[in-house]
């Protein structure tokens, strides 16, 4: 396997390349440590898995309406009101999308460095790092966010996050990712498998009420036809991995995925243009700094993993 760098459509992009397979995974460190492609050869022909920003100028004009693929961190989703108490304290999140509206954390934009890179016959792996400095009166902490990217034979991707405390107090913490997936298949033919109990409640502003209700209506499968989704889920560990599965019957195309136990939330999202569909690893549900659902607390000098793996088959 080999790293490669290139510039494109004006992106700086950084690929893990299976010479063997042809399979490619692009990221973009210097926005978000964005997951561009994940590219697999079938029949013949390479197809690209992630739906992404086809250009600078798309990214910059809707980041902030799908964060395609960036990483979330230090909170994922929303947080009510952008405000939230901590030990003893209220904090008000500065950077937001519209006033009170936080959402998806503070690295989406951010500029990762490369870190580290390695590649050897068995795999090709890229480290990237942001080292967040107390930037946000909302969030006064400081912290070190490490992503790191492996690519292994037989279209394997894995996705580790260590988070380092480097603040003198603790820290909340909530960790995610938020690719969007598509197979050129439009969603409504896709099938959605996932291990699960349970479902967040939420309220109408898709805010949790801080309950989960019992529901398994995709434990065997179900067809996405028709079906809207901005849901977070807890995923049911007992059962064997893959803990879901999405499915494109008419290519034969199979995306699983395999959290870590760090990963206790399977949040999904269909997007209006229904072409892609966002299947994303949470350590715990949205407005977790509120009502502690998956809540991390990171002491000083302590860090956490958090880590993923998407496997295809086509």
């Amino acid at each position: 396997m080999v790293i490669k760098t290139f510039h494109e459509a004006g992106f700086d992009i950084l690929a893990l390349i299976d010479q063997n397979s042809e399979t490619q995974i692009e990221i973009i460190p210097a926005h978000g440590a964005l997951l561009h492609a994940f590219k697999v050869k079938r029949n013949g022909e390479i197809i690209n898995l992630i739906d992404s920003y086809s250009s600078i100028d798309d990214l910059k004009g809707n980041l902030h309406e799908s964060f395609k693929s960036v990483k979330l961190s230090p909170f994922a989703c929303r947080i009510k009101d952008a405000s939230y108490q901590w030990e003893g304290a209220t904090y008000s999140i500065a950077k937001t999308i519209a006033p009170g509206n936080a959402i998806h954390g503070l690295l989406y934009d951010a500029v990762f460095s490369v870190k580290q890179q390695h590649a050897d016959e068995q795999h090709a792996t890229v480290t990237l790092e942001y080292r967040f400095k107390a930037e946000d009166t909302g969030y006064p902490f400081s912290y070190d966010c490490l992503a790191t990217y492996t690519l292994r034979p037989s279209n394997e991707l894995e996705v580790t996050t260590e988070v380092i405390n480097r603040s003198d107090v603790s820290i909340p913490l909530m960790d995610g990712w938020h690719p969007y997936f598509s197979t050129g298949t439009p969603v409504d033919d896709l099938v959605l498998t996932f291990a699960s109990k349970e479902i967040v409640e939420f309220d109408a502003k898709l805010i949790p009420t801080g309950n989960v209700l019992p529901y398994t209506e995709f434990v065997h499968g179900k067809s996405l036809a028709g079906v809207e989704l901005d849901n977070s889920f807890v995923l049911d560990f007992i059962q064997p991995q893959p803990l879901a599965t999405l499915h494109d019957p008419v290519k034969n195309i199979n995306i699983a995925f395999f959290p870590g136990k760090n990963y206790p939330i399977l949040q999904v999202y269909i997007p209006p243009h229904r072409n892609s569909i966002a299947v994303e690893n949470l350590s715990g549900a949205p407005n977790a700094f509120n009502n502690g659902l998956g809540l991390v607390t990171l002491a000083a000098g302590e860090s956490r993993t958090f880590d993923t793996k998407i496997k295809i088959t086509v």
